[in-house]
């Protein structure tokens, strides 16, 4: 039945599986209807119309990237319960003595440092309550701090393998370690991260003015409260380092880095009520990765994927240096258009499907520049973004749409300069 179907769709399946791919697409930048609803439910066609057969659909399904994507989770969300991100992030406030430019700074440089070893999402969520409290005691907008994060988030992620979902899907594919990464990414991020923050701090100066006794009251901020369990900050503290760790020995030890992180996450759930943590997970994009794999692997299998690389070495003539440059800016572009994490995993195939005509390898960095600091560009550029838009909706500042693209497309297009440049030093010349 399913061979039957194979053969009858030839041609037309190649455009059914692309034109789902598209719908999902739409849905997902529209946000009108849940994005692991339209994954799953793009999933569920592409099996019914028989483009993935049921049995091949675990075959799409990069099961490296949920293990290493849950273990992450599990570990986070039991280290944050100590309060020990909070601690650290309101000691390096009150090292400012209160001065709002070199706060806004403090504020960019942690959610940068802890992006990239947490993720994104997690350290804005762990960032945004201290902001707020921060902006009320300064009596001044906390809006210019929260679009800071959100730039710094993206930019800060970029630099692991574990700060930013399309780096955990590029690394897996592309068989590349954490220090793959750091080495790779960590220069031009910390580059891109300085230039940004210091335009950002001129851009928001009339924003960033308080009174001397308004600085004395940060400097006060309370922090003996921070740590709630000082038993569980030590124990996940040990844990997470040690899983860091063994993510930079990754090449020595010759183990998976989901290993490593199902490792550190089954050690931590020994002390904690596993049914409590696991549902607490953020499960939802858990199965958007799944659905997508599915959705992906229906383009894969009905030669569309085949079909698009043979389009871009027809644009670029096998050329590294315009593929790479391609590669980079469209990703950068469109990943503030639509979420990061489907484009990349779209990516991925066709990026496989050139390793026979030239060196793929600055087309994974490419890929992974564009994709993660592309997500800057809009509101709805990536997951960071949107969680920090509805929670300073819902606590009475909202981010518009047009008032957050005056910063993130320029900090984008800055930061895609940046990464060009890099990109010829590094590997094209």
């Amino acid at each position: 039945m399913h061979g039957a179907e194979m053969q009858l769709f030839g041609m037309p399946g190649m455009f059914i599986a692309g034109f789902i791919l598209f719908l999902a697409y739409i849905f997902i930048a529209t946000e009108k209807i849940p994005k692991v609803t339209i994954a799953m439910l793009g999933a569920a066609i592409t099996l019914l119309l028989g483009l993935v057969k049921p049995e091949a659909a675990f075959h799409h399904v990069d099961f490296a990237v949920i293990f290493l994507l849950v273990s992450m989770m599990i570990i986070v969300n039991i280290a944050s319960r100590s309060g020990m991100f909070n601690w650290l992030a309101i000691e390096m406030i009150k090292f400012t003595k209160g001065k709002p430019k070199y706060v806004l700074a403090a504020l960019a440089l942690f959610t940068a440092v802890a992006s990239a070893f947490l993720d994104n999402v997690t350290t804005v969520i762990l960032i945004m309550p201290v902001t707020f409290v921060i902006a009320r005691e300064l009596k001044t907008d906390p809006i210019p701090f929260l679009i800071t994060e959100i730039l710094a988030s993206n930019i800060g992620g970029t630099a692991t393998l574990i700060g930013d979902p399309p780096n955990i899907i590029i690394g897996i594919a592309a068989n590349l370690g954490f220090m793959d990464f750091v080495y790779t990414l960590t220069p031009v991020v910390a580059v891109t991260f300085t230039i940004c923050i210091a335009l950002l701090m001129h851009m928001f100066k009339k924003d960033l003015q308080a009174t001397p006794e308004q600085m004395a009251l940060v400097t006060k901020l309370d922090n003996s409260k921070s740590i709630k369990d000082k038993d569980l900050m030590i124990r996940s503290g040990i844990v997470l380092a040690l899983v860091i760790l063994g993510f930079i020995l990754h090449d020595l030890i010759h183990i998976h880095v989901y290993v490593i992180a199902m490792l550190g996450a089954s050690i931590l759930l020994l002390f904690e009520s596993p049914c409590q943590i696991i549902h607490d997970l953020e499960w939802g994009t858990v199965f958007f990765f799944v659905g997508l794999f599915i959705i992906i692997g229906g383009l894969v299998e009905t030669g569309g994927i085949k079909l698009l690389a043979g389009q871009l070495l027809n644009i670029t003539q096998g050329d590294l240096n315009l593929t790479s440059m391609l590669v980079l800016w469209a990703s950068g572009i469109l990943s503030g258009i639509v979420d990061n994490i489907p484009y990349t995993a779209t990516m991925v195939p066709l990026i496989q499907e050139l390793k026979t005509s030239m060196d793929i390898i600055p087309l994974w960095w490419a890929l992974s520049l564009g994709a993660c600091l592309g997500g800057n560009a809009t509101i709805i550029g990536a997951a960071a973004n949107v969680i920090v838009s509805e929670t300073s909706a819902a606590a009475g500042h909202k981010i518009s749409f047009m008032r957050f693209l005056k910063y993130g497309a320029l900090i984008t297009f800055i930061s895609l300069v940046c990464s060009s440049i890099y990109m010829y030093l590094m590997f094209l010349k």
